[in-house]
């Protein structure tokens, strides 16, 4: 990176004693609503003053999982042709549009009372990115959900009607203003003014990933990169920024991201405001910048990774001095060599403008019957984002993700979610080629999905539709679909602005009860979605099967064989992914029955561990049969099985694989 060449005391130094020059706090002018809020980010910190915000959604009132499935909660009144999902009253703007599977049904848009809708579109044609106003990039899709950014303001009311019997999945976010606001309601087609807003926005939104610093204050302010580099050695502290005169920091690039890539979480964060004792943002490096569980997984608008920089690029306003500092509590162990670039603006903090706190929150496990807690706070904010890494307590299942998000506001529940992916603008967290993968959008994404090792996550930014609270609020996410039954390891970072500093949090634990818990015992499931690496080359074919065996139902692989294949046994081969190195014993669940065949794994062409003959008269689950102990890297790791016979009573040579079980030994 650019911009290293003084030595990291020097660039301290300079700091305490010139400090930024800074000018008068800016005063932020009356509210702006529409196009041009999601473009001024330089508005981020200002306090939404007498905002009311909520959201619509298909939620199960009972408390129950049926957030859509049925239909019996998508709606909130029939009328003739069809039904209304929302019937907001204003002055407001519409700011989120979220559906997870959205069908060929008209959706209908009807402002400030009218009996003709302004905007009248197939449900689709919402999200495709081609039909104004609803275009790319302010509308999407992508794992598994659509999405609009696309507002909507109305003076007096917004109804809308979708055409149609049934509805499922929606999540329609809103805020309402005080009573006498003045808002233009939306005109179709929309102005030149209203559009020249939108293509801000696009343009934005296309510079994901790389520096937006100026776009985060005033148009013509003066911008200073203060750069730092410098060794942090083992429990020790490295300042990287300090000054005593007000300002705002735009922006916060660290480097590299393969030093803080770890599953330690050791290595802190920490930033101060206008000299408070405890720290505005005290936090996991990794987790600060979107990772993982150690990995850096993020690319976003407003915070992530690129390359080997790590980034931050929220509106971080001052009265009076701001440190930022890097904390190792690693015991032994070589220095890290890092760099940092801290973007100052001279515009200290405004009296309508909160300071900006990043919390990071640990349950493992969560508590049955208590949702996850992404913030309890009191005063007045907004929340800004939030990153969230999930994994069960049993490999190869997530059904914690079946639970919702919920956001009580100043008492009032505002916010009532319809499933944890939903919440990321995901959907269908367990179906192939939705929320499958590690995917960055600009202002949200999955953080991954890796069933095997009951791990998921995502994360979500809030600028037009920010969850303002007057008084308090309580933000969380459930753990299962219904009761917060399921026990799991949430770890999470809330970013939010506040008037004045927060009531204390949990302190930061220590390091032993921060470090990512890699399991022990993972169960693949090839009946479902674990990659195939190879197969045999002929006389075989594979399908995925559910067999019932007495009352139960059984998915699993199905390999059969019709002759032989062409070098040596028939065989398949899969891609298993194993979080830490080590020695595992390996084990399969099967369907065994009078045509199976028997199985051993090989490694390097060489049979490895014992066979275990598949063959029984009748069909039936069996337990988990070991195989062998190997050895493995942490990463993917290919594992073959060969049929190597057949009992003399069989009828065929097959393989019917319900689970393969990896149990770590040492």
């Amino acid at each position: 990176m650019p911009g290293y060449k003084k030595p990291l005391f020097l660039a301290i130094l300079a700091l305490i004693i010139s400090g930024a020059c800074a000018k008068a706090p800016v005063q932020t002018k009356s509210p702006v609503i529409g196009p041009e809020e999601l473009w001024r980010l330089d508005l981020l910190p200002r306090l939404r003053t007498g905002v009311k915000v909520g959201c619509v959604s298909s939620y199960d009132r009972s408390g129950d999982n049926d957030d859509g499935f049925s239909g019996a909660y998508s709606f909130i009144r029939k009328e003739e042709g069809g039904l209304v999902i929302a019937d907001l009253q204003g002055p407001g703007v519409i700011t989120r549009i979220h559906l997870p599977s959205p069908t060929d049904e008209v959706i209908e848009f009807y402002f400030d009372g009218e009996s003709s809708p302004r905007i009248r579109r197939m449900i689709p044609e919402l999200f495709d990115g081609t039909h104004t106003p609803f275009l790319s990039p302010l509308v999407g899709a992508g794992v598994g959900g659509r999405y609009s950014y696309v507002p909507l303001p109305f003076q007096r009311s917004c109804k809308i009607l979708v055409k149609t019997e049934t509805f499922h999945f929606y999540q329609i976010n809103y805020a309402q203003f005080p009573e006498g606001t003045l808002v233009p309601t939306y005109q179709d087609p929309p102005s030149d003014s209203w559009r020249a807003s939108l293509d801000r926005f696009t343009s934005l939104l296309l510079s994901a990933g790389s520096d937006i610093a100026a776009l985060l204050v005033p148009e013509g302010t003066e911008l200073k990169t203060y750069s730092a580099r410098g060794k942090l050695e083992s429990s020790q502290t490295l300042t990287l920024f300090k000054t005593s005169r007000p300002g705002r920091i735009v922006g916060l690039r660290l480097g590299p991201a393969k030093a803080f890539s770890a599953k330690e979480r050791d290595i802190l964060i920490r930033i101060f405001w206008d000299g408070a004792q405890e720290p505005a943002v005290a936090c996991p490096v990794g987790d600060f910048f979107g990772a993982s569980f150690g990995e850096p997984a993020v690319r976003s608008l407003l915070l992530g990774t690129s390359e080997e920089t790590n980034y931050v690029y929220f509106p971080m306003p001052f009265e009076r001095s701001a440190r930022v500092e890097l904390v190792s509590e690693r015991t032994s162990g070589p220095a890290l060599e890092v760099w940092a670039e801290v973007v100052v603006a001279p515009l200290g903090k405004a009296g309508d403008e909160g300071r900006f706190y990043a919390r990071w929150h640990r349950e493992n496990p969560t508590t049955e019957g208590t949702p996850f807690t992404y913030l309890r706070t009191s005063g007045r904010g907004h929340v800004v984002g939030a990153v969230l890494q999930a994994q069960g307590m049993e490999s190869g299942q997530t059904p914690f993700f079946e639970g919702d998000d919920r956001a009580v506001i100043d008492g009032e529940l505002a916010v009532p979610g319809t499933g944890s992916e939903d919440s990321f603008n995901g959907g269908w967290y367990d179906v192939p080629a939705r929320w499958e993968s590690r995917t960055s959008y600009p202002l949200s994404g999955c953080l991954d999905y890796k069933k095997p090792l009951g791990r998921t996550g995502g994360y979500r930014w809030l600028i037009a539709d920010a969850y303002s609270y007057e008084k308090s609020i309580e933000y969380t996410i459930e753990h299962g679909p219904a009761g917060n039954k399921v026990p799991t390891d949430y770890t999470a970072v809330t970013f939010f602005y506040s008037l004045e500093p927060p009531p204390a949090d949990i302190p930061i634990p220590p390091v032993a009860d921060r470090r990512v818990a890699d399991p022990t015992r993972i169960v693949f499931v090839p009946g479902w979605n674990v990659p195939i690496h190879t197969s045999s080359l002929q006389n075989a074919t594979l399908a995925k099967v559910t067999t019932k065996i007495g009352e139960t139902r059984v998915r699993h692989l199905s390999l059969r064989t019709t002759g032989e294949d062409i070098f040596g046994p028939h065989h398949i081969a899969f891609i298993c992914e194993i979080p830490s190195s080590g020695t595992y014993d390996v084990g399969i669940k099967a369907v065994q029955g009078p045509d199976q065949g028997i199985v051993q794994i090989f490694r390097n062409d060489l049979p490895i561990g014992d066979s275990v003959n598949l063959y029984a008269e009748k069909p039936n689950l069996s337990s988990v049969l070991p195989l062998g102990r190997l050895d493995f890297r942490a990463g993917n790791n290919l594992v073959f099985f060969h049929l190597v016979g057949k009992d003399e009573r069989s009828k065929g040579l097959g393989l019917d694989l319900v689970e393969i079980v990896f149990e770590r030994v040492q």
